[in-house]
């Protein structure tokens, strides 16, 4: 069975993307969950993570770190079963992979300022002018896939169907939660979607038993 090596799911955006796309794959895993923010958090994740960070996850003898490269190789075993993590359209699969590395990379005051901390609610903080540019951003990509793709394709996620870009955003979603960031529609509608999925709500409710 595969194996995910992940931090707190209260404060780790990295580890929810690869978690999420393995639970909607119905790929079944075991967690290894790692306490972060203690005095041997370092030790206990190089243990497993030659990145000394996590996720990580492990496949009998194969080790792969990152959230992106874990989430193309879940997107690869997902494949195998007929599931497509990327959408099938080129066009729409381009635009997947743009946005997804996007947000992998960029982004950095929206992290700095609106950090995820699920289950908490603090409206009116993180208000960066700098956070502001990123969530304009993060809402003009939501609105773009959903108008140009994702509403022709008949669901409620960015290209439709569930898909790697979606794993990537998620955390975004809790963040937008947590700071009660205003939305137009379009973004509002998204967001909610991201939220209802039961292993959203799965997450959540891991992270609220955790505490502090």
């Amino acid at each position: 069975m595969l194996k995910l090596v992940i931090g707190d799911k209260k404060f780790s955006s990295w580890s929810l993307r690869p978690w999420l796309l393995l639970k909607q794959a119905g790929i079944p895993f075991e967690e290894l969950p790692v306490r972060l923010r203690q005095a041997d958090t370092g030790e206990q994740i190089r243990r497993y993570s030659p990145s000394g960070k996590v996720p990580l996850l492990m496949d009998g003898a194969t080790r792969v770190w990152d959230s992106l490269a874990i989430c193309e190789y879940v997107a690869e075993l997902a494949a195998d079963r007929w599931l497509p993590l990327w959408p099938e359209d080129r066009a729409a699969r381009a635009r997947a992979r743009s946005v997804s590395a996007e947000m992998h990379s960029g982004f950095p005051a929206l992290r700095t300022h609106m950090g995820m901390d699920v289950g908490a609610r603090l409206p009116g903080q993180g208000r960066d002018p700098e956070a502001l540019k990123d969530v304009a951003r993060v809402v003009e990509i939501w609105t773009g896939c959903r108008q140009e793709f994702g509403q022709a394709a008949n669901g409620p996620f960015l290209f439709g169907a569930f898909s790697v870009a979606d794993a990537m955003f998620a955390p975004v979603a809790f963040r937008f939660q947590t700071y009660g960031v205003e939305l137009p529609p379009v973004a509002a509608t998204y967001r909610d979607a991201l939220l209802a999925l039961p292993a959203m709500q799965e997450w959540a409710a891991a992270a609220q038993a955790e505490g502090a």
